[in-house]
């Protein structure tokens, strides 16, 4: 698909409020981001896949925050990808979960579909450090500790709404079946 700059411009992604390309090409049918944002996304996607093949862990923490700094606007695609990777970025970062059993959690966290909400207010994740960080890092170590730095500065952007998915977790004994698995090493 060919990708079309707008007047050569920059503009504020609407979701993450990194400065982008004002471009017209693809982005995503429900998370709340401009195309020139999810253009960098996709190529730090790629660069993940391909020459930093290894960090599985990392890559888990790249799509959650990414979806979790770009939340859209109310609807039912757009709570559930928000409530989910929050609570995917709550038990990696809060909990100690590795991104697999995270992962493994997320088929428990939908069994619960009809408890999502929109989390309002949505924060303003101006000043929060964005995807134009993580696509800035010259190696694989760099890229990593980005990563990381950037999950936690999201997660702590979305403090007003902690308590709602530390509830939900504990309400719906998500963590149980992820437990259970790690004491009987499956």
């Amino acid at each position: 698909m060919e990708i079309e700059m707008n007047n050569n411009k920059l503009i504020r992604c609407y979701g993450c409020k990194a400065e982008i390309k004002n471009m017209d090409g693809p982005k995503h049918a429900y998370i709340g981001s401009d195309s020139g944002c999810w253009d960098v996304f996709c190529g730090v996607l790629a660069k993940e896949y391909t020459e930093y093949n290894e960090l599985w862990q990392t890559h888990r923490l790249t799509v959650d925050t990414y979806a979790a700094q770009h939340p859209g606007n109310p609807g039912r695609r757009e709570i559930q990808s928000v409530f989910i990777h929050l609570t995917r970025l709550y038990l990696q970062l809060e909990m100690g979960l590795d991104g697999k059993n995270a992962n493994a959690a997320m088929l428990n966290i939908s069994k619960f579909k009809s408890q999502y909400v929109w989390l309002d207010p949505v924060p303003d994740f101006s000043g929060t450090i964005n995807i134009n960080d993580v696509a800035g890092a010259r190696d694989i170590t760099e890229h990593k500790h980005i990563v990381e730095l950037w999950a936690e500065s999201v997660w702590q952007t979305w403090s007003k709404h902690h308590d709602t998915i530390r509830y939900f977790v504990e309400h719906n004994k998500i963590m149980h079946p992820v437990r259970r698995e790690l004491t009987h090493g499956k």
